[in-house]
């Protein structure tokens, strides 16, 4: 049975285990520096992480960010990051829940908008994230290093 909620201090190990599938290669382990950041990132109130589990394990999220604004009428906004889910768990739904929950979550935060980027250069990627409502036609985003 597939449960979906915002991750906990204790999700921070499934998580790494998570992305090191995503990206091909391990992430880095759990030192000094990676549990302040998540310990900072656990506690923000505008930082948002979902997570699908089935059986006490970690099989999908997404992050949701809340960007506090001061134009469109003080509105905030939802950056979408970090969208993975295991190989052997894609096609049942677990990202689309995922998203909607960000999104469920933006709208309760009065975000006027949702923005989503990806390094996928996959068709297949971007016509989901087309079929669930997101536009890449809107906005042009322009990416700079800094490393």
């Amino acid at each position: 049975m597939i449960k979906l909620r915002e991750a906990q201090v204790t999700d921070l190990y499934d998580l790494l285990h998570l992305f090191s599938a995503m990206y091909g290669k391990q992430v880095e382990e759990t030192d000094e520096k990676t549990v302040k950041i998540w310990n900072r990132m656990i506690t923000d109130p505008y930082y948002h992480i979902i997570v699908a589990e089935e059986d006490g394990k970690i099989v999908s999220t997404c992050s949701c960010i809340i960007i506090q604004n001061l134009a469109y009428e003080h509105r905030p906004y939802a950056i979408i990051d970090n969208i993975v889910t295991r190989s052997e768990y894609r096609a049942q739904g677990l990202a689309t829940a995922c998203l909607q929950e960000a999104q469920r979550i933006a709208e309760s935060e009065g975000c006027f908008r949702m923005m989503l980027a990806t390094t996928s250069k996959l068709e297949s990627t971007h016509k989901f994230y087309q079929k669930l409502g997101y536009d890449k036609n809107e906005m042009t985003a322009f990416t700079q290093w800094l490393f």
